[in-house]
């Protein structure tokens, strides 16, 4: 511990940690860190905390503003910023069951029918991710998938003082490369898929597998007790390697320890299959339709088994799930399907397209678009897989964020434009259209749909903004769907509720 001379060094009782120095208690822990813009040292002087933990960039700064309070000076304070939360807080995850979900696609999804299904086998649950946070079911404000490290700790505090015995949370890949979870005590880790995304933040797909086997891997600090992972994909075959130790990772998939068979589709989308274990099988009844959604309830069910949970009851659980913008039927009487969905990269974008088309015996349509300031790289290829599927594609914005968002339609539609050159889309009839306000474009897809026909609104699923300039306007593609289908104007064919009535 270090601080400029006259600086006290008697023993400090400190209770919290924090980053923001706004908000920092008196006598808390002040974690100042370097960022892209000042670094973060910078604030002390305005926080009433009772020390800071910092660098020595921050040290050089903190001397010259004459800092007088006791500091703590570290090589990288990420790297450490974790465990001393988990001090500070008293190691909360040692006290609960700490289930995490990484992976491309399905970790919110996974989550929700982890939660539905321990709470059906009676445990106390927290639950954090995409969607938000929750104890025992009420919710709690946060901004990230995964929390930084000392927001995390105080949560877990939080949920510990509560009575919550179980913890499920989504893990990102941005979590593992900054430390987020350094100093959490995961008692199992679960890897759904690998497909492109969020190379923004990692340069090439290597470098994204990397950072999520950072869970997986025993050399890893961040690495869990026990391992799931599913093998249906080349990735997934890979961080089963990566974990190496058979007698605590275990595998899902169609040909793995742990495999979904006998999968029978019901024409409201819901399934029914059986889960094989090595001593045992297991019925299973699944609201949510796509062979996709199967692979995550095996993988919920085979996390809760993995941390000795009853799987039979957590069975009955997940019968009843519901998960928000992910595959949400939007019904007003319509005779048509209408779907909301979060697919927001290639991969996800093609498996809903495939499980709604398998669905409808009339045409399919899709609203699409892609995030600005984000990964550029799979823009034309979510144009490209949407026209493979769909006979009428509608491309509009999604968060344009501080882009153009002509600029990122382009990019969409250059792929899509290019895909409708191949035989499939061709002989189809696959029709391209430009609408770049986005209720418009819902409102062109209802408008479009007929009797039979299938309708998905993909990208935003549960946000309920949308980021255009730096300003977050109301936006919500299920209330936009809900307008569209209650409006008869938009019904040339008859098909809505109000039509109807007439």
């Amino acid at each position: 511990m270090e601080a400029p001379e006259g600086a006290s060094h008697e023993d400090l009782a400190i209770a919290e940690i924090g980053l923001d120095s706004t908000q920092l208690p008196s006598g808390g822990l002040f974690a100042a860190l370097p960022g892209t813009r000042s670094h973060g040292a910078s604030f002390a002087a305005s926080t009433p905390a009772a020390a800071v933990l910092t660098d020595e960039a921050g040290l050089s700064i903190l001397q010259g503003e004459g800092y007088a309070k006791p500091v703590i000076v570290v090589d990288n304070v990420r790297d450490v910023l974790g465990f001393v939360a988990a001090e500070i807080y008293g190691h909360p995850s040692r006290d609960m069951t700490i289930i995490g979900v990484t992976g491309t696609s399905g970790k919110t999804t996974t989550s929700y029918l982890i939660e539905s299904g321990l709470i059906a086998a009676g445990a106390n649950v927290g639950l954090i991710g995409t969607t938000g946070t929750r104890i025992n079911g009420e919710p709690v404000p946060t901004k990230l998938t995964t929390p930084e490290a000392t927001t995390l700790q105080a949560l877990f505090s939080r949920m510990r003082d509560r009575g919550v015995t179980h913890v499920v949370m989504e893990v990102s890949s941005h979590a593992l490369s900054l430390g987020r979870v350094r100093g959490t005590d995961f008692d199992v880790a679960g890897f759904t898929n690998l497909s492109q995304d969020h190379l923004d933040f990692h340069a090439t797909m290597e470098e994204y597998f990397e950072a999520k086997a950072l869970f997986f891997d025993p050399a890893s600090p961040m690495c869990a007790k026990k391992a799931v992972i599913c093998i249906d994909d080349e990735w997934g075959e890979k961080m089963a390697a990566r974990a190496q130790d058979p007698t605590t990772c275990t595998t899902v998939g169609k040909q793995a320890d742990i495999a979904a068979v006998d999968i029978k589709a019901e024409p409201s989308g819901a399934q029914r299959f059986t889960l094989t274990f090595a001593d045992r099988s297991l019925d299973v009844e699944l609201p949510l339709p796509g062979r996709f959604n199967v692979a995550n309830a095996t993988l919920a069910l085979s996390l809760i088994d993995a941390v000795g949970g009853d799987t039979a009851a957590a069975a009955k659980g997940i019968a009843g799930v519901g998960v928000p913008g992910r595959m949400e039927k939007i019904d007003e009487g319509q005779d048509f399907l209408a779907v909301v969905d979060y697919a927001h990269k290639p991969a996800a974008v093609a498996a809903v397209l495939d499980t709604v088309r398998a669905q409808v015996d009339g045409k399919l349509i899709v609203v699409v678009g892609a995030g600005g300031d984000r990964d550029a790289g799979k823009r034309p290829i979510m144009g490209a897989e949407a026209v493979r599927r769909a006979d009428l594609v509608i491309i509009t914005d999604d968060n344009p964020r501080s882009e153009d968002p002509a600029t990122i339609r382009a990019a969409v539609l250059e792929g899509a434009n290019s895909a409708l050159k191949e035989e499939a889309p061709a002989a189809r009839g696959t029709r391209v259209m430009e609408i770049g306000d986005r209720r418009e474009a819902i409102r062109e897809a209802i408008r479009s749909a007929g009797t039979g026909d299938g309708v998905v609104v993909a990208g935003k699923g549960h946000e309920v903004g949308q980021l255009i300039a730096g300003v977050n306007h109301h936006f919500d593609d299920r209330e936009e769907v809900r307008a569209a289908l209650t409006d008869p104007t938009l019904s040339p064919s008859g098909n809505h509720p109000e039509s109807k009535k007439r």
